[in-house]
């Protein structure tokens, strides 16, 4: 559906390094009818696949911990951030691709996956949605030690921790990671886990 608010969208691409950053100018039509022209930049690094590992029996989930820079140059001292295991879709399904990512970051082998939403998390300045997913797992699923996928340096620490202890590690900021947070709240409320 074309909004018929927006005309004469020009894009300048700034950066084409990592992922994709562009500019974009365009004429926006306010609620009083007038133009104004606006400028905006937008990051697009493709869309992405987030899910929550978890254990009934055990009351158990599985994180991840790893070095993000931005956070790092923003304030966080060791840079390192627990997280959900995510990845890039990589022009995969999104089930194709969680479960893909959750056997190269975490080394579990996961079949089963309910997706429960979509959402865009920074829709300010980034394109990308990230589809959010809970899986369950058990130790017969383990088939590697995951980590990351060797040419992406990940460095990539698992981390197992009772579902409880996780829900904590959110008020003491210990988890900041907003994907983690949601996919955690989403168990709670939903009794998941317990």
């Amino acid at each position: 559906m074309k909004n018929g608010k927006i005309k004469n969208i020009e894009k300048i691409l700034l950066s084409d390094n990592w992922y994709t950053l562009n500019k974009f100018k365009f004429d926006y039509q306010k609620e009083d009818g007038t133009w104004e022209t606006q400028e905006r930049e937008a990051y697009d690094r493709g869309n992405g696949a987030t899910i929550l590992l978890y254990n009934k029996e055990k009351g158990s989930v599985i994180l991840t911990k790893q070095f993000r820079m931005t956070t790092y140059v923003n304030g966080n001292e060791d840079g390192m951030l627990i997280e959900t295991c995510a990845g890039l879709m990589d022009n995969d399904t999104p089930e194709e691709a969680i479960r893909r990512e959750a056997e190269e970051e975490t080394g579990y082998r996961v079949h089963d996956v309910q997706k429960i939403f979509e959402c865009y998390m920074s829709p300010g300045s980034v394109t990308e949605i990230v589809h959010f997913f809970l899986g369950e797992y058990d130790d017969r699923m383990k088939v590697g030690e995951g980590g990351g996928a060797d040419n992406e340096t990940e460095n990539i620490e698992v981390l197992e921790y009772p579902f409880e202890t996780a829900i904590q590690m959110m008020t003491t900021g210990e988890i900041r990671d907003a994907k983690t947070i949601m996919l955690l709240q989403y168990a709670q409320i939903h009794g998941i886990v317990s």
